[in-house]
């Protein structure tokens, strides 16, 4: 037998570091020695920059600092790279704490042997093989490089060729040269994130750990493949609740195909188009072209895509298309509200065969968005095809003024034969002010969902509803937007919004706040309302007093106290409460033994969404209390998916990309940061509007459709700033929910 080749001289170690040295504290002789490299282009023999301060998302030292890691942990990192710092605890040289936490175990029992990412990489085992580690993450660099430049599209297949090489045992004088130029070729090369930092962590590895590599192919012991998973992802997918393929559907219309769009869109949830025009965009926010120029206009792009895939939309909401349910048994899930938990949860249980019927309190599918949402924004066609026809034509069922805790409990449905029950009926009841001589009764008195209520009917159903006079409405939120420019449009004489902090404070979408602004809704910022002013049963003025700032709280707002003697009544005909909602208490009763907080909202695990009952799943705002449609979208999607599992397995367990997503978060590893190259600014398109004159007095759709064109244009500017984290781990990890097979 041929005996292995000897490791070439070129890449032999420099000398070790002493015992308690640390190899990376400034000054330290590096442990590749440059010298050793003499085959290797000059810009190759300077440490390859990984990430220096504010980099590919480092955290600024202004930053949050890090959890400490126990001397427990420290003993389990063997070696590795982070940040362009080396870390060899092999023979004790370094005892630094780690920037990353919660690397200890991946799942139960199951310990992180490596870790790679676009930062660096860490070893726990050294018994794990670091070649194949970098083979799995480089085959899935090749894998989701679009294939525009040749230096990502060539540069990692050329990379995952050589070690597949060193996998095999073939080692050469130049493999790890090759290795570590052409990593460097791809990462200053490439156009797009993807490229950019998928061989960062790999040159790190080859410049500092070489031997490692070398003893692997020596020694001929690679195994062909170590359990664990790889995970792709970016800064706008992870900030979606939904997990959205955000750079995935861009590229298709980039690509000039709406519809292959729509489609990833719709692998997540049905309310695209609704989606595509309500959205809050946390995707936008965590967009790094916004470092640039702006960020990439991510909404406009999902209308777009949904409105002129609508056709394609509509044949995908087909019961037909589903050959193979996921279950081998037939199973019947109830879902208790039809708002976009409850509709998404359903439509993903549809998708896979399983027979649903949806239980709403309503005569409509859409929850609070079917309401509570002014159609000037949301035209309730749209949402009737993507939540009350889209469920239909998938063979579900709606059965409509169904009230729980009124017409039913949750105990009646499973002793009508229900296996599984999923409640998402959100929270549908106003808060009050809180403040002297506050009446409900009052005339003129209205929550704001109570108010949107009594729009949403003029609207659609023409009911009269008419405003004469002034209107005050309390709050800051997208609620209270939508109650001061629905009030604009009937006939209201002056609105005004009160709110008790900044502007820069208030939380609704700074698109909505700019909108109300231009149709002349007059703001008073830094005035909290102290009294309710009400004459002969009906509502007359109320009083505020002014506010002043005096720092700023743990959440970025502004600390604030009242001016004594700066009391000032508002005159005013009505009085809207837009400070958000609650959930009705009223729903469930002990008997449903189901576990509620404090706060009137359902318990449910975060990564399950089980409650205290077996068998009852709950999403939403009934458990997050109340916040966005994106936000109930994503947990109705996560409920189906623990819904599955437990109709064919009984039991529910954290999913592996769960689990990967909370350590991305809790470790901040995608971080919005400064970007690492220049790029030409090319602004944001400008959404076309309704003119002021032309919306103020109707409800007609204010954002009008992009062309194909100006959908390229902005979809262009998209930096595909795709990252991929690796783990390997003790044993294998299994997303153990069927799938059915679909046309």
């Amino acid at each position: 037998m041929t005996s292995p080749k000897p490791v070439p001289p070129a890449w032999r170690s420099a000398s070790p570091v002493p015992a308690g040295a640390s190899a990376a504290k400034a000054g330290a002789t590096p442990r590749i020695l440059p010298a050793a490299l003499p085959d290797l282009p000059a810009e190759l023999r300077r440490p390859l920059p990984l990430h220096d301060a504010r980099r590919y998302g480092r955290l600024d030292d202004q930053d949050q600092p890090r959890r400490a890691q126990t001397e427990d942990e420290l003993d389990t990192l063997q070696y590795g790279v982070w940040d362009d710092r080396v870390y060899d605890c092999r023979n004790g040289q370094d005892a630094s704490p780690l920037p990353v936490s919660g690397l200890e175990q991946f799942a139960p029992d199951n310990p992180v042997r490596v870790f790679v990412a676009d930062r660096g990489f860490l070893v726990f085992d050294p018994a794990a093989s670091l070649v194949d580690a970098f083979r799995q993450y480089m085959q899935r660099a090749v894998d989701e490089s679009c294939g525009k430049c040749a230096p990502c599209r060539i540069g990692t297949r050329k990379l995952l060729d050589e070690l597949e090489a060193l996998q095999r045992g073939k080692l050469t004088d130049r493999s790890l040269p090759t290795i570590l130029e052409l990593a460097s070729l791809v990462a200053e090369s490439s156009l797009c994130g993807l490229g950019r930092t998928c061989t960062l962590a790999l040159a790190a590895a080859i410049r500092h750990f070489p031997e490692v590599f070398a003893a692997e192919a020596r020694s001929g012991a690679v195994p062909a493949a170590q359990p664990g998973m790889v995970y792709v992802t970016a800064p706008c997918i992870e900030a979606c609740p939904a997990k959205l393929d955000v750079p995935r559907y861009i590229d298709h219309i980039r690509a000039g195909n709406p519809a292959y769009a729509l489609g990833v869109i719709l692998d997540k949830y049905p309310l695209a188009a609704t989606c595509g025009r309500v959205c809050v965009r946390f995707c936008e926010q965590a967009c790094r072209r916004r470092l640039v120029d702006g960020a990439v206009g991510i909404k406009m792009l999902k209308r777009f895509a949904a409105d002129r895939g609508y056709q394609a939309g509509q044949s995908l909401f087909d019961k037909s298309r589903i050959r193979t349910p996921a279950l081998a048994q037939k199973k019947r899930v109830a879902v208790v509200g039809a708002g976009g938990a409850g509709i998404t949860c359903a439509y993903q249980l549809l998708r896979k065969g399983i027979d649903v019927d949806v239980l709403e309190m309503q005569d409509k599918a859409g929850g609070m968005a079917s309401v509570g949402i002014p159609s000037y924004r949301l035209p309730k066609d749209v949402l009737r095809a993507e939540s009350e026809d889209a469920i239909q034509r998938l063979g579900g069922r709606l059965c409509y003024g169904r009230r729980l805790g009124q017409d039913y409990s949750v105990s009646d449905l499973f002793s009508q034969g229900y296996d599984a029950v999923f409640l998402g009926y959100g929270a549908r009841q106003g808060s009050l002010l809180g403040i002297a001589g506050e009446d409900p009764s009052a005339d003129g008195y209205y929550s704001g969902i109570n108010f949107l209520r009594a729009v949403h009917d003029q609207v659609e159903y023409h009911i009269p509803f008419e405003l004469k006079g002034e209107v005050v409405v309390v709050g800051a939120g997208n609620v209270a937007m939508d109650c001061v420019r629905s009030a604009v449009r009937l006939g209201a004489s002056k609105v005004h919004l009160v709110y008790r902090r900044t502007r820069d404070d208030m939380p609704a979408d700074h698109e909505e706040i700019e909108a109300a602004e231009k149709e002349g809704v007059v703001f008073h910022c830094l005035n909290n309302p102290s009294r309710l002013i009400c004459e002969n049963g009906r509502v007359t003025g109320v009083e505020v007093v002014e506010m002043r700032q005096t720092g700023t709280d743990s959440r970025g707002r502004s600390q604030i106290e009242s001016i004594p003697g700066s009391e000032r009544v508002v005159a005013c005909d009505y009085l809207i409460a837009a400070i958000g909602q609650q959930v009705d208490r009223g729903t469930l009763s002990p008997d449903d033994g189901i576990t509620i907080n404090r706060y009137g909202c359902i318990e449910a695990d975060p990564d399950t969404l089980e409650t205290s009952r077996t068998g009852v799943f709950a999403g939403g705002d009934c458990v997050l209390g109340p916040l966005t449609l994106i936000h109930a979208m994503g947990q109705g999607a996560k409920a189906a998916h623990s819904i599955v599992q437990y109709l064919s397995q009984g039991h529910v367990t954290v999913q592996p990309r769960q689990r990967m997503q909370r350590l991305l978060a809790s470790n901040r590893l995608l971080a919005t940061g400064s970007l690492n190259r220049p790029l030409a600014r090319k602004n944001r398109f400008t959404l076309p509007e309704l003119d002021v004159a032309e919306r103020v007095g109707n409800f007609s759709e204010v954002e009008q459709v992009i062309t194909q064109a100006e959908a390229y244009f902005e979809a262009d500017r998209c930096l595909r700033c795709y990252r991929i984290y690796s783990v390997i781990t003790g044993a294998p990890l299994e997303d153990a929910v069927p799938t059915a097979e679909c046309a």
